[in-house]
């Protein structure tokens, strides 16, 4: 490593890529203070209203696969603009929806056009970077996730008392547009978006290296205790403390903030020390720590927060450490490599969600920090056993 600046980084195309992460997670998380409204409106049950975010994300996985293969063929570009202006679409579909199989319909197509822009996201911000400032890049376009938390869900709960839940689907498709302008502004340039179409085709195949299968899962690693909290922190807030609905809103922010600090730690952590993979291996560690205290050890509200804080913190800092390892591999299998990580992430996702339910049902949630200890310690594991992916 030589001791030549870096180049200036592209804060402009970082700032629309973290407006379409927040559309995107946006699209459907803004959806969960209106679960009784919807349900009564569309005459359907609360069950099939909840199921909307099982369609959304198995449609996100499946795209984002798709789409980043075909962005190393084709070029980025036309992901990167007709993902979100497709996902702003599908939420005037949402609005428009007169019963539940509509809605359903516009929620798949949400999470397909959605999945179709966030995997392609990456790889350009990757493209853009060199590869010490790839962490912090990956970091500010992960904040847009973490942003729809603190911000987007407590928003669209206000506005919707106004607007409703219909309003609010069309509040969110206006910044997917808005998104896709800023991206389309900001992608003009060669750097990544623009492909030699005679170049030799990527593979899926060639894609799929050693290092870059045991990343794809130690990611499923990290999702799964991810999502635990973020699935389950509000329900086992009102079940060890008797909060109501409204009670978590704060408790829910502390966790959302320090999720977007740890992101932000995580990725000049990622740049600035020499090995990402060990780095990500001692944040799961931490988390795995921490996890066991928080599930384990309720001596008060103020308490679990601040370990709810904590366990958010350590784990965030673990994600752009193995984006950024994911990232270095060659430019024309890249797309098709971080499109299978948000893949790969959804069946983490899903895991949490539905592992999750089967430990709070039998166990309790006490067995929750052995869950998220367990998977965080194969995560570190899986980190360490062996190189990373090569550019």
């Amino acid at each position: 490593m030589t001791g030549a600046p870096l180049p200036r980084m592209p804060w402009a195309l970082l700032a629309a890529a973290c407006l379409g992460m927040f559309a995107a997670s946006s699209s459907g998380t803004t959806r969960a203070p209106f679960l009784l409204d919807m349900a009564r409106d569309l005459e359907a049950s609360l069950t099939l209203v909840a199921n909307l975010m099982a369609l959304t994300s198995i449609s996100w996985g499946i795209t984002s696969l798709i789409a980043g293969a075909w962005s190393d063929r084709w070029g980025r570009r036309p992901f990167l603009v007709g993902g979100p202006l497709g996902l702003a679409l599908s939420l005037v579909g949402v609005a428009l929806s007169p019963n539940y199989l509509a809605i359903a319909l516009a929620a798949t197509l949400a999470g397909g056009c959605a999945g179709a822009f966030t995997g392609v996201i990456m790889a350009e911000a990757s493209a853009r970077t060199v590869d010490r400032q790839r962490g912090r890049a990956l970091g500010w376009v992960m904040a847009g996730q973490s942003l729809s938390l603190l911000l987007g869900v407590p928003l669209a709960a206000w506005i919707g008392g106004f607007i409703g839940w219909r309003g609010v689907s069309a509040a969110v498709a206006a910044i997917a547009v808005l998104a896709a302008l800023g991206l389309l502004a900001t992608t003009l340039g060669p750097a990544g978006s623009a492909r030699n179409v005679s170049a030799a085709r990527p593979s899926l195949r060639g894609a799929m290296s050693g290092p870059v299968l045991r990343l794809l899962a130690t990611g499923v690693a990290e999702r799964v205790c991810y999502g635990l909290a973020v699935v389950y922190f509000a329900t086992f807030l009102q079940v060890t403390y008797a909060l109501t609905p409204a009670g978590v809103a704060i408790p829910l922010a502390v966790m959302a903030s320090g999720n977007i600090l740890g992101t932000v730690v995580g990725g000049q952590l990622a740049d600035r020390l020499p090995n990402r993979l060990r780095t990500y291996a001692a944040a799961m560690l931490g988390s795995a720590v921490v996890a066991l205290a928080l599930y384990g050890w309720t001596p008060g509200l103020v308490v679990t927060v601040a370990l709810g804080f904590a366990y958010v913190f350590v784990n965030a800092i673990s994600r752009p450490c193995l984006m950024a390892a994911l990232a270095n591999v060659p430019e024309e299998v890249r797309g098709t490599v971080l499109g299978l990580n948000v893949t790969s992430a959804s069946f983490g996702w899903l895991g949490a969600a539905t592992i999750g339910g089967w430990v709070m049902a039998g166990v309790g949630f006490h067995g929750f920090g052995p869950l998220a200890a367990g998977a965080a310690v194969i995560g570190a594991v899986l980190a360490l056993a062996g190189r990373p992916p090569q550019g």
